[in-house]
């Protein structure tokens, strides 16, 4: 990769200038050199010019350097450090931007991580100020928007999330969109007819009431408008990034309380005295506004807090949770900038408003508009809008939010009529023993964080449970959505024996998550794990896999302009690796292709992806793309136990071909072959587990991908709703060719399940039966299928491998 432009921060204060770096990062993560010189030390204000010179050097990597600034002394300081630079060359390649500190950095940051050179990278900055400047003007009221003149070609693509465009992807769509800055991009909702809509708008994108199976029509004008169309239609087929999220659960009928009855959120069960969760309200005053300038500034400073709160929240959240579960606040974070709801917002306060009456009314308009699609789903999500809402109205007014934690004496039941998703994510499942919601939705932000927090939970309970005393005793069980107040002792003993055994299943797990798991009947089974990230690897550790069975190695590729080098690969698998602490890692090696595009990798139009150029077939047909990817992974096997895995492979030469590119990575390396590496393929083509006889003599194990090798033995795509009750891996059909592949293997090669089925408890016995030695399933899933392996005796594995 060429290198890019690095950048400068100066200011007088160091907590400013790291607090405009995080910012920055966040919108452009990756490998950008961002240097800072800032105060003269950690408290004290003040700019250094030979500070200056030397993070000017240390930033700059070939392509110059853009150095921005916050004021006064802080402007003489960098051109006295560029006077001090001995190497002339070195001060040509250096630009002082006169852009505003904060906007200016997250908008160089963006545009010098996408290549572009240091006179571009100041324009863009510098062009930050513009946006502000308009916005402070009066402007007319908003208007539907149309396609520019320059528009290209109208593309479409079918919505294929569950749940549709909500939150999460939109969010994800945005996120892309306002990364590509030779393009400005429109969407409309073919099905529903809606105007077109700018993309970089959360508020807009939410408000397509873009449904599962819904047409969505894309357009885009400007120089990159082709490439921009084609990431966007990318991002789409991959479901916008967006992870198997669990079904909303049905609803369980109750005449204990609730007219519509509760239902289940969080599985588990509670009992606790009740406690009433009630915010405050915030009242919008009735006060006069100041000059316009002055309310935007209130407005300006209630933003940033309410970022800062909402940071901390997310990072809480990738600490704590995860990744998946993190991403929530990624949508709360866009929506303080999304540009449709601030210039409403910023029209009203040049109209006269206050900064609380116009935030206040700009919310209920985006909110009212999600909540008049008519869909369960996306009235969800404008719960998400009024908390983040009240979140920066009570930092412009001043009012704090009480805080829900923990209090004396036993773990309570909180009851509310909703939670918000920074108060879920913040709950310990240690002093709270569950959550009864009045309103609310199982699909709603905060559901989903008391799943991940493990908090039982029960919503749509009505209005009843809001009527209890403080201190009445509550049962509730979040599988079923059982809620009984004030049960009597028989209920309440029912309750207790259920949550006893229940605990105790998963606290056995949990205590032998780390030991092997060997069936009754003497049968040792691996349980690894499959991981698309450093954080996920860390989370396999902690519980307690024996093994990384899959790394996603797709998570390096997606999402940027070009291809990883050999470098960023091998530090990302190497982090991977020392995670484990010397397990062994397989690597799949890239599995992308129509249904995955990269954008820096044209393909050719496929009526059906998933049966074109994709796997195996994609990297041969680009053979520097796999050279470099084995390049790394032979580098980290000299020092940690790896296995290499190629997916799709349909037939021997194929492999062979692959193993061919192996060898010439090894010879570049020039170490000789890496002691303990291992060869094998993901099983996911039928025909490759019919004839998996002709592929032993060239692997040393086998990994059979349930998810794909479901679908194609039984042509019923998992993804498509109309279809996807057939895509049972249990179906008689596809355990045939698992028993298939376990009896070509024999003793010498291991088989191995990769997919979703893995995780099954049931389905556990069944692969066991048939002769898979190992099972590889997501990091939290590891104790329990451990513990379901344990459990199988003798009978079930026969019975289980008995085929009809």
């Amino acid at each position: 990769m060429s290198p890019l432009v690095g950048l400068v921060v100066v200011s007088h204060s160091r907590a400013l200038a790291d607090a405009a770096v995080a910012l920055a990062r966040e919108m452009a993560p990756g490998e950008l050199a961002i240097e800072v010189a800032a105060g003269l030390d950690e408290t004290t204000f003040g700019t250094d010019a030979v500070a200056i010179a030397a993070a000017v050097g240390a930033a700059d990597s070939g392509a110059g350097v853009v150095v921005l600034m916050d004021l006064g002394s802080a402007v003489l300081s960098a051109e006295l450090a560029l006077d001090l630079l001995d190497d002339p060359d070195a001060r040509e390649r250096v630009l002082l931007c006169p852009a505003p500190l904060v906007e200016g950095l997250v908008v160089a940051a963006v545009t010098a991580a996408g290549g572009a050179d240091r006179a571009e990278v100041t324009a863009e900055a510098a062009a930050a100020l513009g946006g502000k400047q308009e916005q402070l003007g009066v402007a007319a009221p908003p208007q539907p928007v149309e396609p520019a003149e320059d528009a290209g070609d109208i593309a479409g693509f079918t919505v294929a999330n569950p749940h549709g465009l909500h939150a999460r992807p939109a969010a994800r769509l945005v996120g892309l969109v306002r990364g590509l800055d030779d393009a400005e991009v429109r969407i409309r909702n073919a099905t529903t007819g809606s105007p077109w809509a700018p993309a970089a708008s959360l508020a807009r994108v939410a408000a397509l009431a873009a449904l599962r199976g819904h047409r969505v029509e894309v357009t885009a004008s400007g120089p990159g408008a082709r490439a921009a169309v084609d990431a966007v239609l990318a991002l789409a087929a991959r479901s916008f990034d967006e992870g198997g999220a669990p079904p909303a659960p049905a609803r369980v009928p109750s005449d204990a309380v609730g007219a519509r009855g509760p239902l289940p959120a969080a599985p588990g069960i509670g009992i606790g005295p009740k406690r009433g969760v009630a915010p405050a309200p915030v009242v919008v005053p009735d006060e006069p506004a100041a000059a316009p300038a002055a309310e935007r500034t209130r407005l300006d400073r209630a933003l940033t807090t309410a970022a800062a709160e909402i940071r901390a929240a997310r990072e809480t959240a990738a600490r704590e949770l995860g990744p998946a579960e993190a991403a929530i606040f990624d949508a709360h974070l866009l929506l303080l900038d999304d540009p449709d709801l601030l210039s409403g917002v910023q029209d009203r306060i040049g109209a006269g408003a206050s900064a609380p009456q116009a935030w206040s009314e700009g919310v209920e308009r985006a909110a009212a508009a999600l909540e008049a699609a008519g869909d369960e789903y996306l009235a969800a999500r404008a719960a998400d809008v009024h908390a983040v809402g009240d979140q920066v109205l009570r930092a412009i007014v001043g009012a704090h939010t009480a805080p829900v934690g923990a209090v004396a004496g036993p773990p309570p039941v909180l009851v509310a009529v909703d939670l918000t998703p920074a108060q879920a994510a913040a709950l310990d499942p240690a002093q709270v023993a569950g959550v009864v919601l009045a309103g609310g939705s199982p699909t709603a932000h905060s559901a989903i964080l008391l799943r991940a927090r493990g908090v039982p939970a029960v919503v749509g309970a009505g209005p009843a449970v809001l009527e209890a005393a403080d201190g009445v005793p509550i049962a509730l069980d979040g599988a079923t959505g059982e809620v009984v107040i004030d049960p009597t002792a028989q209920v309440a003993a029912a309750f207790e024996n259920r949550a006893a055994a229940q605990a105790e299943r998963d606290r056995e797990a949990r205590a032998r998550a780390g030991a092997p798991a060997v069936t009754r009947t003497g049968v040792p089974v691996l349980v690894g794990a499959n991981v698309g990230s450093t954080a996920d690897a860390v989370a396999a550790a902690a519980a307690g896999a024996d093994l990384v069975g899959l790394v996603r190695t797709e998570f390096l590729f997606l999402d940027r302009p070009a291809a990883p080098d050999v470098d960023e690969q091998e530090a990302a698998y190497r982090a991977i690796a020392e995670a484990l602490g010397g397990k062994r890692i397989t690597l799949r090696t890239l599995d992308v292709g129509g249904d995955k595009p990269l954008p820096y990798l044209p393909l050719p139009a496929e009526a059906n992806p998933f049966l074109g150029l994709r796997g195996i077939r994609l990297a041969t047909a680009h053979p520097q793309l796999l050279a470099d990817q084995l390049l790394a992974v032979v580098r980290v096997a000299h020092d940690a136990p790896v296995s290499i895995m190629f997916p799709m492979v349909s037939v021997v030469d194929e492999l062979v071909s692959a193993r061919r590119v192996l060898d010439e990575a090894i010879a570049r390396e020039g170490r000789g072959s890496p002691p303990g590496l291992q060869i094998g393929i993901m099983v996911e083509v039928p025909a490759a587990a019919l004839k998996a006889a002709e592929f032993v003599p060239h692997v040393d194990f086998f990994s059979i991908g349930t998810n794909d090798l479901t679908q194609y033995a039984l042509a019923a795509e998992r993804g498509n709703p109309a279809v996807a009750g057939l895509a049972d891996p249990l179906d008689p059909g596809v355990l045939r060719l698992v028993d298939a592949v376990c009896r070509a293997a024999g003793e010498r090669t291991l088989v191995a399940v990769c997919g979703e089925a893995a995780a099954d408890p049931r389905a556990a016995g069944e692969f066991v039966g048939l002769g898979v030695r190992e099972l590889s399933v997501a990091p939290a899933a590891v104790p329990a299928v451990k513990q379901a392996v344990r459990e199988l005796d003798g009978r079930q594995e026969e019975s289980d491998a008995a085929l009809p």
